[in-house]
């Protein structure tokens, strides 16, 4: 089976872009993508595009034909809902038409424009992620709900918030030559334990910040590439999802991501790799506890094992299993619809050779991306390969 290929990606800046709309941002990423994949936007088929509130941050809904519009496409447009991981849903559903051979070039993308409507609507917005009636009316937020989570895994395992400063530090240290990234500045253990605290025992460095922007990527069939000669090594070799009961409460246990694990055995399953087979991973570090719990879910480290990780400098960039070189959700920034996307715009251009990173890890060959919604009650997972 040939694999889809990531012939070209766009990003804007993620930060703060409260005077633009999504429109404007999803335009400037996706006609950046067609750009760098020099794809004729004539033979895009179909546009697979991640959101998540675009109704309650600018009171607009049905976005996808607008955004199709606005790259300057006339082609059948669907929206993706999956929570944080909206468009990491865009992409899986991007490879199985690829695949079965009912398109041969899709633009797949996401936005989200949050700033505009402050930290407190934002932080509302993000809260319908969750169960309504059994935890958001009883008033759970997101920072809450990871620091049960957090608190859960200390109780089992053990683990510090010093050890999930590391993982802060580690994730700054990686913006930091990130044009893209949102918080390009290095920071201390030390300014991680005195940062307010936000929810015991997360405080303000361990929570992402509230982001605008947008990714977009073209995906096209291994055929179309090679017939139109374009340079694109990169494919996406395995793609699962899976998802998980909405409550915390309604789960068997708070410290491990089940949705998460069933997505990674899926997605290594379609491509024939393991766990050791992965040289480079993006993760979805909505806070710092959840690096440490994906990188478990992925198998990169055993239960209880990934607390220390960023301690002792094995998902550094100099590390044995580098994570998160684009600075994470947590220092590239998190807008929504826009970060399972930008995962797989991230460790493509690595694998391709021309991320910032690419020289320290010129080995790599075999990347994940990891995307997840809510408190990883849904889940997408995707394994990108350098292809012969």
């Amino acid at each position: 089976m040939s694999h889809p290929r990531v012939t070209g990606v766009g990003l804007t800046p993620f930060g703060k872009h409260s005077e633009r709309t999504g429109r404007d941002l999803f335009a400037e990423a996706g006609l950046a993508a067609l750009d760098d994949s020099g794809v004729d936007p004539d033979d895009v088929e179909a546009l697979f595009y991640g959101n998540f509130m675009g109704e309650l941050a600018e009171h607009q809904g049905h976005q996808a034909p607008l955004m199709a519009e606005a790259v300057g496409l006339d082609v059948p447009a669907t929206r993706f809902e999956a929570a944080c991981a909206s468009s990491g849903a865009a992409v899986r559903e991007a490879v199985r038409h690829l695949r079965s051979g009912e398109a041969d070039v899709i633009l797949v993308g996401g936005s989200e424009r949050m700033t505009n409507i402050g930290t407190a609507g934002a932080t509302d917005a993000l809260s319908i992620a969750a169960d309504d009636l059994y935890e958001i009316r009883a008033g759970m937020t997101f920072p809450g709900a990871y620091a049960l989570m957090a608190r859960a895994y200390f109780r089992e395992y053990g683990g510090t918030r010093e050890d999930l400063a590391h993982v802060a530090v580690k994730n700054h240290d990686h913006a930091l030559p990130n044009e893209y990234a949102q918080l390009r500045s290095e920071i201390t253990v030390e300014d991680a334990l005195d940062a307010p605290m936000v929810a015991e025992p997360l405080g303000l460095y361990d929570a992402c910040p509230i982001t605008d922007g947008a990714s977009a990527a073209v995906l096209t069939s291994a055929e179309y590439a090679e017939e139109h000669g374009f340079d694109a090594p990169v494919g996406i070799t395995g793609t699962g999802q899976a998802s998980d009961r909405m409550a915390l409460q309604d789960r068997d246990h708070l410290l491990k991501s089940p949705a998460a694990s069933k997505a990674a055995d899926e997605a290594y399953a379609d491509a024939d790799v393991g766990p050791d087979d992965v040289d480079v991973a993006e993760v979805h570090d909505c806070f710092t506890i959840a690096e440490v719990l994906a990188i478990e879910s992925l198998g990169l480290y055993e239960d209880g094992e990934g607390i220390t990780a960023a301690r002792e400098g094995e998902t550094h960039v100099t590390g044995e299993m580098p994570v998160n070189l684009s600075g994470g959700l947590k220092a590239k920034g998190h807008p929504v619809g826009a970060t399972g996307v930008a995962q797989i715009a991230s460790i493509t251009k690595l694998l391709e050779g021309k991320s910032s990173w690419s020289d320290d890890v010129d080995d790599a060959r075999v990347g994940v991306a990891h995307n997840a919604g809510g408190t990883v009650a849904s889940a997408t997972v995707h394994v990108l390969e350098v292809q012969e």
